[in-house]
C-alpha cells in the first residue's frame, strides 16, 4: 500500500509550520475490557456496543523513532490547506507520527493518530504558551485539521457581544437528557447534560409531558423521548435539569443556551398547557430566559436560555412583545424533513429521521453536508438589528445528526452516531472552501457525543467560529 501524502489544514488566524516529523514503528495493540456494572451499560449491552475496544497508546518520550526528518519548514498560512510532500507512513500504515510546529516562536507537538486517553488539544512545548491548538487527524486521508483551542466551558468569551447567535457554529445534542439507563432506542446521549455544557455544548433538544397539566400551582415537567419517560429507574424531570443549566450559567456568564423545547409523551395535555407551565413557573419576568421572538446578538443572550419553542401558545402569550408572540417560533416544524425553513422564516431545518435500513446512512450523512453547505452559505451582519423582521433573512441553521428506526437494531440512536459523527467530522475537517466565507456549521444537533471522552466532533464545530473570530477584529 502506497501512503497518501500528508495534507495540513491550518483553521486558525495564524502562520503554522511544520519544523520535523517523528516517525515510529506500529506499537502492539492493547485490548481493555473494563466493563462496568450491566445497569451502567444496559444500552450498550443490548445494542452490542460494549466491547473490549483496540486502544491507541501514546508515544512517550522514552520511544525511539525509527525515522526523525528534521528542519523542514513547511509553512501553511491562516485558513488555508497544503497538501505536503511528505508521506503519512513509510513501511505500513500502522505506523505514528509525531509533527511539530512553529507558531510565532512557539512549538507544539502532535500525535497522529491521537491516543485514545488523550484529548485532540496539542502539546506546547513552550513552559507558559500563548496559543493552544487542536489538531484533528483524519487517518483514511493522511489529513490534519488544526484549529485555535477555546475552553470548551466558555468558548463564547472570545467572540464579540455584537454577533448574531444564528451566525455562529455551535455543537448540539438530541434528546440531551437521555443518558440514563433505558431502551437503546430511547438512549441517545452517552454523558450527563452537565458534561455537555462542560464540553462546548450550546444547544439542548427536549421534550417533556406536563404531569399535571390542569393544575395551575404545579410545575412538573416529565422528560420524555416520544411516548417514553428516559429512564428505566423512575421519571426525570425538567425542574432538575434547569437547575444544572442555571448553574452553568451562573458560574460561566458569557455563555448561552438555546433550548428547543416540545410537547411529548403520554396523557392528554395540550401545547397551551406546557405554554403556560413554563411562562408561569420558569420564564418569569425577571428570569434567565431570553422569549423575545427575535433570534438575538450573543452580547444579549449572554447568561441567558434562549427559548426555541415547538409549541403552540395560548392567547395571552399570542399577544406578547407588541402581538409578535413569545419566544423564537418554531412551531409549525416540518416534520421527517430533509430541508425546511420554519413559516417564521426564524430557522431553517434538516431533521430526516426514518432511517429504514442501515444502508440509508449515506443518505443521513449527504443531508447533514447538505445543510452545512446552506449554513456557510450565509453572511451574517454584525451589530443588533433593528427589528425582528430583518432579523428572519439571517436564521439559525439547525442540522440533525440523528436518526432511529424502531424496529431495526443497526438503526437505533448509538449505531447511527457511530456512522454519521466521524463522517461530520471529516467534511467539516476537510470540506470548507479556503476562501473569505464565513464557514458556519449553523447548529449540529448530535447523538452520542462525548462517548469514551470523545468530544472530536465538538471541537470541530467550535474551531469553525476562528474565521469569525477573524472578521471581528
Amino acid at each position: 500500500m502506497v501512503a497518501e501524502f500528508l495534507t495540513i489544514r491550518n483553521n486558525t488566524g495564524n502562520p503554522i509550520i511544520l519544523k520535523r516529523i517523528e516517525r515510529f514503528a506500529a506499537p502492539e495493540q492493547r485490548r481493555s475490557d473494563d466493563i462496568t456494572t450491566f445497569a451502567r451499560n444496559f444500552t450498550r449491552v443490548l445494542t452490542n456496543q460494549t466491547r473490549a475496544n483496540a486502544t491507541v497508546l501514546a508515544i512517550t518520550d522514552q520511544t525511539q523513532p525509527f525515522e526523525e526528518l528534521k528542519g523542514l519548514d513547511i509553512r501553511v498560512e491562516p485558513f488555508t490547506t497544503k497538501k505536503t510532500e511528505r508521506r503519512a507512513f513509510k513501511n505500513s500504515d500502522k505506523e505514528r507520527m509525531r509533527l511539530t510546529f512553529e507558531v510565532d516562536g512557539e512549538r507544539h507537538q502532535i500525535q497522529t493518530p491521537v491516543p485514545t486517553t488523550e484529548s485532540a488539544t496539542m502539546k506546547a512545548l513552550a513552559e507558559h504558551p500563548k496559543f493552544q491548538f487542536t489538531g484533528i487527524y483524519i487517518t483514511a486521508e493522511s489529513y490534519l485539521t488544526v484549529f485555535s483551542s477555546a475552553n470548551l466551558n466558555a468558548w463564547m468569551h472570545e467572540l464579540r457581544d455584537d454577533t448574531l447567535l444564528s451566525a455562529l457554529s455551535i455543537p448540539g445534542t438530541h434528546n440531551s437528557p437521555t443518558c440514563h439507563v433505558a431502551p437503546p432506542s430511547v438512549r441517545c446521549q452517552a454523558v450527563s447534560p452537565r458534561e455537555q455544557l462542560k464540553n462546548g455544548v450550546r444547544f439542548f433538544d427536549i421534550r417533556v409531558q406536563p404531569q399535571y397539566p390542569d393544575d395551575p400551582a404545579k410545575d412538573e415537567l416529565i422528560l420524555v423521548h416520544s411516548v417514553f419517560p428516559i429512564s428505566l429507574t423512575g421519571n426525570k424531570y425538567f425542574r432538575d435539569l434547569m437547575k444544572e443549566v442555571n448553574d452553568f450559567l451562573e458560574h460561566n456568564p458569557s455563555e448561552t443556551l438555546i433550548i428547543s423545547l416540545k410537547r411529548e409523551g403520554p396523557g392528554n395535555a395540550k401545547d397551551e398547557q406546557l405554554a403556560r407551565i413554563l411562562h408561569q413557573h420558569y420564564a418569569r419576568e425577571g428570569s434567565r430566559w431570553w422569549v423575545r421572538p427575535k433570534i438575538p446578538t450573543l452580547g444579549e443572550a449572554r447568561g441567558k436560555v434562549v427559548l426555541v419553542r415547538r409549541f403552540n401558545l395560548n392567547e395571552e402569550l399570542k399577544k406578547e412583545h407588541g402581538g409578535n408572540g413569545w419566544g423564537i417560533d418554531a412551531a409549525a416544524w416540518a416534520d421527517n424533513t430533509p430541508s425546511a425553513t420554519c413559516p417564521s422564516g426564524q430557522l431553517c431545518i434538516q431533521d430526516f429521521y426514518e432511517v429504514q435500513e442501515s444502508t440509508n446512512i449515506e443518505k443521513k450523512i449527504n443531508l447533514v453536508k447538505e445543510q452545512i453547505d446552506r449554513a456557510s452559505r450565509c453572511h451574517y451582519p454584525f451589530g443588533v438589528l433593528p427589528n425582528a423582521q430583518e432579523a428572519r433573512k439571517y436564521p439559525f441553521f439547525i442540522n440533525f445528526l440523528s436518526a432511529s428506526n424502531f424496529w431495526k437494531t443497526d438503526t437505533w440512536p448509538e449505531k447511527i452516531a457511530a456512522k454519521v459523527n466521524p463522517a461530520a467530522v471529516d467534511y467539516i475537517c476537510r470540506r470548507h472552501k479556503d476562501d473569505d466565507k464565513d464557514c458556519s456549521t449553523g447548529i449540529l444537533v448530535t447523538d452520542w457525543v462525548g462517548l469514551d471522552g470523545d468530544w472530536d466532533l465538538v471541537r470541530c464545530i467550535v474551531g469553525m467560529n476562528a474565521k469569525l473570530r477573524m472578521r471581528q477584529n
